[in-house]
């Protein structure tokens, strides 16, 4: 109880932690909550706290999908671009955290890989966009603690995202 109460001396402090009264019932009830420091600036948090007695879910790095398996190799056709990839990745990991009985409102942290096309360009917009249609928007509110590095490349010179998961409840 002591560790909550300093938890919450702690939030109303520095007074960028965004808690919602429902959470804080749930903590002073139970004593473990998952607490998202939200940057209501952003699209993405500034961390989250997870309790223990916690489930996890991590993915591996997971790649987009084949788009076309008639593409010319080279072309970025096989698998699309930035975004039609990132699309596909998010898809496969909304479905591979829902094999684990998780969704996508259970994601707490995304590693996202991104790799130059053939002409030497990252595409940080293509995959933003593709970010906001899965989180941070009115069907899924849910905002994550993210890290998005730009590589020199990826194992498959295609392939322009790879992205690794966890999620909790």
């Amino acid at each position: 109880m002591i560790r909550l109460l300093l938890l919450f001396s702690l939030f109303a402090f520095f007074g960028s932690c965004v808690v919602s009264t429902e959470e804080k019932k749930v903590a002073e009830e139970k004593e473990e909550y998952i607490v998202r420091y939200d940057r209501p600036d952003a699209a993405i948090l500034r961390g989250v706290y997870i309790p223990k007695n916690k489930e996890y879910f991590y993915t591996s790095g997971l790649v987009a999908p084949v788009k076309d398996e008639n593409a010319i190799p080279g072309t970025y056709g096989r698998y699309g671009n930035t975004y039609d990839q990132s699309i596909g990745i998010l898809e496969r990991i909304k479905e591979t955290i829902g094999e684990g009985g998780f969704t996508l409102e259970d994601v707490v942290f995304l590693r996202v890989y991104l790799a130059p096309d053939k002409d030497g360009k990252v595409d940080w917009d293509a995959w933003f966009k593709a970010y906001g249609e899965f989180f941070n928007n009115e069907e899924n509110p849910n905002k994550v603690a993210r890290s998005t590095i730009a590589v020199h490349s990826l194992a498959n010179p295609e392939l322009l995202i790879e992205i690794e998961a966890v999620a909790a409840k």
